[in-house]
């Protein structure tokens, strides 16, 4: 038996294959690389397909996240056994599941406190470029409507609170919640991000709305400007 023979999963105890170990305990029982490794189904002729999986994710430092932001071309140039049919099933793989922690929740979500609005947003921590988002509430302070004012980056210069307080008095909400993003992963708010808080929120006064937050997300993490005495 060759090496490749030997770093072929098929030659594994059959409890140790992925994909079975998946069908005989469930897939809580899989490791971050086996998972990958079964969206790869090989890997090349040194590495089995959980080694070639084991070596990208520490390449990322075990971030899917940071995996997320990987191109195919990252992928293909960088990691033999990789090419571009399988870069795209692991791109397509992360963003379906980005795209499963940014949908609303089949419940509306009622906001009591910075860490429901961390889990009703923290599908922004995985987006490489900022966006700013407008939580609207009724008077139970449930989500009524998520709204995104501003993609690609926040700038006072097109930072339009009238914009905001139209949406707000439109849909006849009781509360306001403010969330954006730090792709840098820097979570402490900047003086411009001090600024519009202070803008809307003295806007939401005049119209007796409730400002409950500005909350700014992150790689798993989260900042309140609630929490820490800032609004």
């Amino acid at each position: 038996m060759d090496k490749g023979e030997r770093c072929s999963i098929k030659f594994w105890a059959q409890d140790d294959r992925p994909r079975e170990k998946l069908m005989l305990k469930g897939r809580e029982s899989l490791s971050n690389a086996e998972l990958l490794a079964v969206l790869l189904g090989s890997g090349n002729k040194d590495e089995s397909a959980v080694e070639l999986s084991q070596r990208i994710l520490h390449s990322v430092d075990n971030s899917l996240n940071k995996l997320s932001r990987c191109s195919v071309s990252d992928l293909v140039s960088s990691f033999r056994g990789i090419g571009e049919a399988k870069a795209i099933t692991i791109i397509s793989a992360l963003e379906l599941g980005r795209r499963r922690k940014a949908e609303p929740p089949s419940e509306r979500q009622v906001i009591r406190c910075s860490e429901n609005i961390y889990e009703e947003m923290q599908g922004l921590s995985d987006l490489d470029h900022e966006e700013l988002w407008i939580l609207l509430l009724d008077k139970s302070l449930a989500v009524q409507r998520r709204w995104r004012a501003f993609s690609g980056g926040v700038d006072m210069t097109i930072f339009d609170v009238r914009l905001v307080m139209k949406e707000l008095i439109t849909s006849l909400s009781s509360a306001v919640v403010m969330v954006h993003n730090h792709p840098s992963g820097r979570k402490s708010p900047s003086e411009q991000d001090k600024s519009i808080t202070r803008k809307l929120k003295e806007a939401c006064d005049l119209f007796n709305i409730r400002m409950l937050d500005h909350v700014i997300i992150v790689d798993g993490d989260y900042f309140s400007f609630m929490d820490e005495g800032l609004l």
